[in-house]
């Protein structure tokens, strides 16, 4: 068990120093990146086939988008000392603060003048999108949903309490989606609050 134990912190040790690595390569290729609570925001430029979102929105290849990563490091922390589900409401409630800190920030920046929307993909839609005005996308097949999927499921795997075991008999549950929400959804959902819980 000890053993284990230690394997487990040596794994999840390089999995952030990779993270490191890629949160700098984020922000090299970004026009703009942020820090918002449990969110990082990196603008860039919305690849992929056009999307029209519920509002009517459509997004082109070219477009700028605000891309969402949630901190691991943090959710790391967390989840050292709490239950996984205590810890999952948790996420939910920093989510949710991190949107309305999002939200002004795009109101006062003119740098961000441009973003049409947020995307963010992840395996866990179901538990993040519910009360924040996400919707969902299904992530087209090919060699990015493959690279994505396996990233994710590994990611999980790393950083979940009971390791495999959450996701072996559930795969077919744990598929990539893209959450998007466009910048006048954004306004609408958080734009009239006033601070930040």
């Amino acid at each position: 068990m000890q053993v284990d134990s230690k394997m487990k912190q040596a794994v999840q040790g390089v999995w952030m120093g990779w993270e490191r690595v890629f949160e700098l390569f984020s922000r090299m290729r970004s026009n703009y990146a942020g820090e918002f609570g449990i969110c990082k925001m990196f603008v860039t430029k919305y690849r992929g086939k056009s999307l029209q979102c519920d509002d009517g929105t459509w997004l082109q290849d070219g477009d700028w988008i605000g891309e969402l990563h949630l901190d691991n490091r943090q959710i790391l922390d967390m989840l050292q000392s709490n239950e996984a589900n205590r810890v999952a409401l948790r996420v939910a409630r920093l989510a949710r603060s991190a949107m309305r800190q999002i939200c002004a920030e795009m109101q006062r920046n003119p740098q961000l003048s441009q973003v049409k929307a947020l995307q963010g993909i992840t395996l866990l839609h179901r538990g993040i999108t519910h009360g924040l005005g996400f919707e969902t996308h299904r992530v087209d097949q090919g060699p990015f949903r493959a690279l994505t999927t396996s990233y994710l499921r590994l990611l999980l795997a790393v950083f979940h309490p009971s390791n495999r075991k959450r996701i072996t008999g559930h795969t077919e549950k744990l598929v990539p989606m893209k959450l998007v929400m466009t910048r006048a959804s954004l306004f609408r959902q958080f734009g009239t609050e006033t601070g930040v819980a």
